[in-house]
């Protein structure tokens, strides 16, 4: 039996020889990388990294790993990374790139989750005479909101979970429509080919020691079944390639995108009398404890900030919103990478830390921002404040209906949310966890200091991260009988 039509463009869709022949008839020297799980507790654990960076527990972060250009060499020490990550070949997850070349990824999207995105960070910088880590975002994502899938052509709503893509990264549109007829002659529909630009009047580009460095990760989150998950991240359906021009081009660099716009006017502030309701019923609770209420701000800037001051970003995403229980915002120059280990003590200073006396406990509560439609999805994660290890985050699925006990007869308490972080839960405390030590950098040492992380990704209407200016701050409350702190009222 002959196979169809739509049998025969399946299997040429899916043939990433044909797309490499193609590139090379054009001209490109095409390099194959690869892709895995940038597991940063692992790198700290085993002493290539300082810092976990503020891994987000709730996802594993997959990096490209891009070969070197042509007659350039990977150094040694990001050869440890790449090692210790198990990934074979002559490739680096922080990579330089020409004003001419590209790296694409062609290959399936994540299978259906709550949020994936595509994001290429800008990693280090030579500023002066320092090699500065960055860490910082430069454009929008492609997310499973705007991506363009063989589900959603075009980017039209649709299913954009396990799908064909293909996503070009490169500052010059030359080069993007270069690779794109080369996706087209193979099978590639244009419908589901994406571009990220890499806009060079922002971008040092090139292979000289003092061009920038970038990386690119996928992040998928909250899969609905584990083992399509396990199966993605240790097995991912997709290739990536380095493409490189064989002779000099003339150059048409791309502009600045525009971005997606933050904000549809509408707050969660009407929600403000509620949670103070919430914060007063929590302090009744437990008035045997002396409280101490821990500060929130913004937790680190937005990429185009952290560029143009020269400062670590620590990985933000357009599509999120980030807080933390500190009293400000990232904002001074990190020490040349690798020693990022001594910044930031503001997140350590006063020390906030969690023994294992049952009487101390943090209660971390506010508003639900799934709930209220603000986020696809939002999180807390707690941290070792010393190196950014996050050990567990609980996430809108696990504290969703967690205030109701506490304000039984109020209706807004559906949009509330309260969660306890201690050594010891008792059985009769459905909303919370047991924060872990002795585990290394899966835990937390009894006096260790720490930090809470909250994140809200992605608001359906604007397919971006939530304004700031229009979502209620979570919080969180120290309790402990033996803390000075003082309980405000």
């Amino acid at each position: 039996m002959e196979a169809n039509d739509s049998e025969v463009n399946i299997t040429e869709a899916n043939d990433t020889e044909a797309f490499q022949q193609a590139l090379e008839q054009d001209g490109f020297i095409v390099q194959e990388g690869d892709l895995a799980y940038f597991d940063l507790l692992r790198l700290l654990e085993e002493g290539v990294l300082p810092s976990a960076y503020g891994n987000n527990p709730t996802t594993k972060y997959l990096i490209y790993f891009v070969p070197p250009a042509p007659g350039y060499e990977v150094e040694e020490r990001i050869n440890q990374i790449t090692s210790t990550l198990g990934v074979s070949g002559n490739t680096t997850p922080f990579w330089n790139l020409g004003p001419d070349e590209a790296v694409v990824f062609v290959g399936r999207t994540p299978p259906e989750c709550r949020y994936f995105s595509y994001d290429y960070m800008l990693m280090h910088r030579t500023i002066g005479n320092e090699r500065r880590w960055i860490f910082a975002n430069v454009v929008d994502t492609i997310n499973n909101l705007v991506i363009k899938t063989e589900g959603t052509p075009d980017g039209e709503p649709g299913n954009p979970f396990d799908q064909n893509t293909v996503i070009i990264i490169t500052a010059d549109r030359g080069i993007d429509q270069r690779v794109r007829a080369a996706a087209e002659s193979s099978g590639y529909s244009d419908n589901i080919i994406n571009t990220q630009v890499l806009p060079s009047a922002m971008l040092n580009m090139g292979m000289e020691n003092d061009s920038d460095t970038f990386a690119s990760f996928v992040r998928p989150a909250l899969f609905n079944d584990t083992q399509d998950e396990e199966n993605y991240i240790n097995n991912t359906p997709a290739t990536i390639f380095r493409i490189t021009p064989n002779n000099t081009t003339e150059l048409d660099p791309y502009d600045y995108p525009e971005l997606r716009v933050r904000g549809t006017g509408q707050t969660e502030f009407e929600l403000m009398d509620d949670l103070e309701e919430l914060r007063v019923a929590i302090l009744e609770r437990y008035n045997e404890s002396n409280a101490t209420e821990l500060p929130t701000s913004q937790a680190v800037p937005v990429g185009s900030d952290a560029i143009q001051r020269g400062v670590n970003g620590v990985g933000p995403t357009n599509d999120a919103a980030y807080l933390w229980t500190a009293n400000q915002t990232i904002s001074s120059p990190t020490p040349p990478f690798f020693d990022t280990s001594e910044y930031y003590p503001f997140i350590r200073d006063p020390a906030v830390t969690l023994g294992n006396d049952s009487d101390e406990f943090i209660i971390v509560y506010g508003v639900n921002h799934a709930a209220t439609g603000k986020a696809t999805y939002s999180n807390f994660a707690v941290y070792g404040a010393d190196v950014w290890n996050g050990v567990r985050a609980i996430t809108d699925e696990d504290f969703n209906g967690s205030a109701e006990e506490y304000l039984p007869d109020n209706p807004n308490a559906k949009y509330l949310y309260v969660y306890k972080l201690a050594r010891n839960c008792s059985e009769d405390d459905q909303y919370c966890y047991e924060v872990p030590y002795g585990q290394g950098v899966h835990g937390i040492e009894l006096d260790q200091p720490l930090v809470i992380t909250w994140r809200a990704y992605l608001e359906n209407t604007t397919r971006t991260g939530p304004a700031y200016s229009e979502i209620v701050y979570d919080r969180a409350i120290k309790f402990d009988t033996n803390d000075s702190g003082n309980m405000s009222s």
